[in-house]
């Protein structure tokens, strides 16, 4: 049997181009991390002192994730997102309902706001109170800027 090397170098050349080619497609089809089944809930919450939440101090600030589990710095992630599911994300409705709470007039304003992604869409939430008290009566104990 006559060997022509001219057919071997051309078989040899044309199966690394070939392996070659699948292995650089491979290599760019590599699967990118998998898609998220849930819309994104990233929140960043603030308690500032002041009345307005541009030039208020922030004093407290903390992050909340609520999918696809509830965490982030917040204290209690879970019991936050499960208010925040409850509302639908609305925050003003966190307010809804009359206090309880007993509060002094002393004028000592604190804001507190929202801002970030719920379900897939963008939150941006402000709301100013009287003072620490008039917020935790109005808030009714609420978890999510219970920190």
């Amino acid at each position: 049997m006559r060997r022509n090397p001219h057919a071997i170098f051309a078989t040899v050349t044309a199966s690394t181009l070939l392996l070659g080619g699948f292995a650089l497609t491979a290599a760019q089809a590599a699967p990118v991390k998998a898609e998220s089944l849930y819309a994104p809930s990233a929140l960043v919450l603030t308690v500032a002192r002041g009345e307005d939440p541009l030039t208020a101090t922030v004093e407290r600030a903390v992050t909340l994730t609520c999918a696809p589990t509830a965490e982030g710095t917040h204290p209690t992630p879970a019991a936050a997102c499960k208010e925040l599911a409850e509302v639908q994300g609305k925050f003003a409705e966190l307010t809804a309902g009359p206090s309880n709470r007993t509060c002094t007039r002393q004028w000592d304003p604190v804001v507190v706001t929202a801002h970030g992604v719920w379900q897939g869409k963008p939150v941006q939430f402000s709301t100013t109170y009287g003072n620490a008290c008039e917020m935790a009566g109005n808030m009714n104990d609420n978890a999510v800027f219970a920190f």
